[in-house]
């Protein structure tokens, strides 16, 4: 009857038909119909000043007290706040494509969520699997990073007291580090309480920290002014390393602005999601490369680029002016600047295990939602005890390439789930199997309804019929003269099912079009970087891979956009400009970021990857919540429901 049963019983392909199916099985957006089952909802606690904080927070972290001296001595020079505008150009093409779906289908999960929906489900894993990665080293590496600032309060790097100070353990060749296990163990604990509470505690660090920045930029200002701004008059000029090393350095600091997307990973707990989510997004990214830009107009205007010392470049800049006080300041907002970033790295990856385990991807343990906090205590506590462990044993920094490719991966998913949606939005419907007689039900009254028609339509032909339901056309009458004939509503089936064809046909190009346009833009940026590759290979995959991409850009600009991308989720959201150019654009930024970070960073990466396939081959997919999902044209999916009157997850 034209329903899909998708069950790993696939008769003709076998077991390889099953795990194939299973890679491209889609869920739906969570809409009225669509509840979480025997699971309590997180609180709706969340609104626009909420979301900064968690953006802002997540953002800033202490990196730019450093990022600002190394950049500017290796590539950008004085050129270094034109590199932070670039990057978070190219940043707010991702949180565009963020602040539609997030808009869209306001539930927990992010990017794990959005790839279930309009990619499939093996994509989807993949994508989760990555961000756990992320969350927990990103967590971890920023806790080890507190206590060498922290010290500074206390004297100097060994002036904390015994019980806090790292300590070295001979035996196993390890440096413990116990305030990093402690801040965590901290953080988590916050988490449990509630996500308003937490939220109000990361507002206030994240002020903290933007009141330290907004006196570089005020102190910074005046001696600058009192001085002359002796960084940018040197011979040099402007641009020092020339464009070339101004866009190098905006590949680096490109991944000062991640962060953001932790406020998507709260759309559940937001009161208003398709209003404030956008807001959210769009102002956390605009405070923080607007306080990025005017730290580095300041600190290279103050000292030439290459005097600034690598590690403490904005200290040394207020010293080499006889400040030397003003590092109590800095150092105080680089601290408060991990703590938010820490409690941004923690929030996330609970509500992304919860999310994994609502689909049945992981164990219902990560599911629960405490009834009296409603927050998803159980993941917490376990993500806290994992990031704890980490951060006390292991240091972390020859692993934080690995948190810059789940969040690269995410932003990649993201733009080609918002060209998918604008093209080739899921037409069908998963059921669970238990509907069956429903559905069977339904769609014999639509086979019975379209019978008739026809039916109809034959008796018209006899003098039958009536006048509303005919179309009335000039035919010429055994060629003598013309006379009106009643042509039954046959020519309006002919003329859906036609349309239905050109449908059909149209998205068929428009998904090969997307797929081509991904692989375009990995030969040729792929092709760009690799250096080692024979002139002419390299060059003729570069042309390869460009005419792909042109190919792509002009095809999907030519064609229409699918009509259901109106009904798609939740209306009345954020509508993402400039499609298809802008999600393109950020697939390719995104994929030269990712080919970029290394083959060191890939074979770690690469490992956890692996793992992870092998925990969805032997459970995620036979426990998954689609497994015997009953697929149905969306258009009867409304019928079904008021005819079944039940909840459906």
């Amino acid at each position: 009857m034209g329903f899909l049963v998708d069950s790993q019983k696939d008769g003709g392909l076998g077991v390889l038909g099953g795990c194939v199916r299973s890679l491209v099985r889609r869920k739906q957006v969570d809409s009225a119909h669509v509840k979480a089952k025997s699971h309590h909802q997180l609180a709706k606690e969340l609104s626009v000043p909420h979301l900064i904080a968690i953006g802002v927070g997540s953002t800033i972290g202490a990196g730019v007290y450093i990022l600002v001296g190394t950049v500017a001595r290796e590539h950008s020079g004085p050129a270094l706040t034109i590199s932070f505008l670039i990057a978070g150009i190219a940043a707010a093409l991702s949180a565009f494509c963020y602040a539609e779906l997030s808009s869209r289908c306001p539930s927990a999960g992010s990017a794990y969520h959005y790839s279930y929906i309009c990619v499939g489900e093996g994509v989807a894993w993949l994508i989760g699997w990555a961000l756990i990665l992320e969350y927990t080293i990103g967590g971890s590496a920023v806790a080890r990073g507190i206590s060498p600032n922290l010290a500074f309060f206390f004297g100097g790097q060994d002036s904390l007291p015994g019980f806090l100070a790292r300590h070295y353990i001979p035996g196993l060749d390890i440096v413990v580090d116990p305030v990093a296990a402690i801040l965590v163990f901290i953080v988590t604990g916050l988490l449990c309480v509630g996500i308003k509470e937490s939220t109000l505690v990361q507002g206030i660090v994240t002020t903290v920290n933007v009141c330290a920045m907004v006196f570089v930029i005020i102190a910074g200002s005046y001696l600058g002014f009192r001085t002359g701004w002796t960084g940018y008059g040197l011979p040099t000029g402007y641009f020092a390393f020339g464009v070339d090393g101004m866009l190098a350095g905006s590949a680096t600091v490109f991944f000062a602005y991640i962060g953001f997307d932790s406020v998507a990973s709260t759309a559940e707990e937001v009161k208003n999601p398709q209003r404030d989510l956008p807001l959210g997004i769009g102002l956390a990214l605009s405070i923080c490369c607007t306080l990025y830009m005017l730290v580095s107009v300041v600190i290279v205007g103050l000292v030439p680029y290459y005097q600034l010392n690598a590690d403490t470049p904005i200290t040394s800049a207020f010293a080499e002016h006889g400040m030397q006080w003003a590092a109590y300041v800095i150092t105080a907002g680089a601290v408060m600047a991990l703590c938010s970033t820490l409690m941004g790295s923690l929030l996330p990856q609970p509500r992304i295990l919860m999310a994994m385990a609502r689909d049945g991807l992981l164990p219902s343990f990560f599911s629960d939602v405490n009834k009296s906090t409603q927050v998803p205590v159980k993941s917490t506590l376990a993500t806290g005890f994992g990031a704890a462990t980490l951060a006390f044993f292991m240091d972390v920094d020859q692993l934080a390439g690995m948190v810059s490719v789940g969040t690269l991966l995410a932003f990649t998913m993201v733009a080609i789930s918002v060209l998918i949606l604008r093209y080739v939005p899921p037409d069908e419907v998963p059921f669970p199997s238990s509907l069956q007689d429903t559905i069977d039900f339904v769609s014999l009254r639509y086979s019975v309804n379209s019978k008739d028609s026809y039916s109809e339509a034959e008796k018209s032909e006899v003098g039958g019929g009536s006048p509303s339901t005919l179309h009335s056309v000039t035919l010429p009458l055994l060629g003598k003269k013309k006379a009106v004939v009643d042509y039954p509503v046959i020519v309006k089936q002919e003329a859906q099912g036609n349309y239905v064809l050109k449908e059909e046909k149209r998205r068929k190009i428009a998904g090969w079009t997307i797929a081509f346009t991904c692989i375009g833009a990995f030969l040729l940026t792929y092709a760009a970087s690799n250096l080692n590759l024979p002139g002419l290979v390299r060059f003729t995959i570069c042309g390869i891979g460009g005419a792909l991409l042109l190919f792509g850009l002009i095809v999907l600009t030519l064609i229409e956009q699918d009509d259901a991308r109106h009904s798609f989720g939740h209306s009345g959201g954020f509508i993402c400009p400039f499609v298809p150019l802008l999600p393109i654009i950020c697939i390719l930024i995104n994929i030269y970021l990712l080919i970029n970070l290394g083959a060191a960073t890939w074979t770690r990466v690469s490992i956890w990857l692996i793992i992870g396939v092998l925990v969805y081959v032997f459970y995620g997919r036979t426990h998954s919540s689609l497994l015997d999902a009953v697929y149905v044209p969306a258009s009867h999916a409304d019928e079904i429901y008021r005819s079944s009157g039940d909840s459906l997850a």
